[in-house]
């Protein structure tokens, strides 16, 4: 029994949206990171669906830590649907299952491995990508999409119209420039493959995605404006807010996903976005709206900030008009995505 109020909102919106049509039934997809925020959610939408509409559908999960998995999928544990694969994404695949669909999640996104750990970054991404479309190459009839970042696009100084085919700047001498190259590259290695090889597969830009799931031990950015807001107490920003961030909602996310494991163009790239709002602006929304003007934003800069991984700053807005005309209709805006991922971690005590 699912206990969270807001995940089970998100998973029969999914329903609805996704799996209502039937497209997938009867068929196994195999979610990589699955563990992760959005790997997690999309395997609980497909099993959800298993569940309320028998869609019937195996989903392999593939998961470093199998007792984590256990934890994280324990509302389905019963489950005849659901195989978890201990894969070595870097070694050649081979499932028991004939696989139809991949979303391939995996990556290393915490700031501080990206500069103590670059070189790990960047083959985790490439290695892993490979050997998801080698496997492609001998069951040539499976479709995939590779979850991308918006930080592919680098900085693009007051680009507030960002479509996919716009390209910025990557300091390469950075080493946390390590995530934004892998992302490059491994869009370019699956559409090397899709163009030589005749391959399905596509790739999801998404914007930073949160809502219901997030652990509560989240400390990115969103998270601790977040818990300012529960806890009252003032928000701290360690830089000027200057820089733009692009924003979706969990659910949002996995619906353009799925429409895009669906109907995506092998080949191409999609932005997956929603709400846009520099981080001051946020964080004063956050103040106002999720605190009841309780709280107060404060700046303070810390001396080794250049030491810290904080992404370059940013100033752009993403443009998802291309994942829209293939039907992606978001609901949730920004202030929404506060207050549904507060709730989801109250529920849970």
């Amino acid at each position: 029994m699912i206990k969270d109020k807001v995940l089970l909102e998100d998973l029969m919106f999914l329903n609805e949206k996704v799996f209502n049509s039937g497209y997938f039934n009867n068929k196994t997809i195999l979610v990589t990171g699955a563990t992760g925020l959005v790997g997690s959610l999309i395997v609980k939408s497909i099993l959800y669906a298993n569940q309320e509409l028998n869609s019937n559908i195996s989903v392999v999960a593939s998961v470093r830590n199998i007792e984590k998995a256990n934890l994280i999928f324990s509302d389905f544990k019963h489950s005849e649907h659901l195989f978890f694969a201990k894969a070595d994404l870097l070694q050649l695949l081979d499932f028991e299952q004939k696989v139809d669909f991949i979303i391939h999640t995996v990556s290393i996104t915490a700031s501080k491995e990206m500069v103590d750990n670059p070189t790990g970054v960047l083959l985790t991404a490439f290695e892993s990508t490979k050997q998801l479309l080698e496997y492609m190459k001998l069951n040539p009839e499976c479709r995939m999409v590779y979850i991308s970042s918006m930080e592919y696009y680098g900085q693009l100084f007051d680009d507030h119209n960002v479509t996919e085919e716009k390209l910025g700047y990557i300091d390469m001498s950075k080493p946390r420039s390590s995530y934004p190259e892998s992302k490059r590259i491994c869009e370019m290695l699956c559409n090397s493959y899709a163009s030589q090889y005749n391959l399905n597969v596509c790739s999801a830009r998404l914007a930073q995605t949160f809502g219901a799931g997030v652990p509560f031990s989240d400390n990115r950015v969103f998270a601790q404006f977040a818990k300012s807001a529960m806890n009252k107490t003032n928000i701290i920003l360690h830089t000027t807010g200057k820089s733009e961030g692009n924003y979706c909602y969990t659910a949002d996310a996995v619906y353009g996903i799925f429409i895009l494991l669906e109907k995506g163009v092998r080949g191409q790239s999609y932005n997956v976005a929603n709400s846009h709002s520099s981080i001051l602006d946020m964080a004063n929304m956050v103040a106002e709206k999720i605190a009841n003007n309780q709280i107060k934003v404060e700046v303070c800069i810390p001396e080794n900030a250049a030491s810290l991984g904080y992404a370059p700053e940013v100033r752009m807005k993403l443009n998802s008009d291309k994942l829209k005309a293939l039907g992606w209709s978001p609901l949730i805006s920004l202030e929404n995505m506060f207050k549904r991922m507060i709730i989801s971690w109250e529920s849970k005590g």
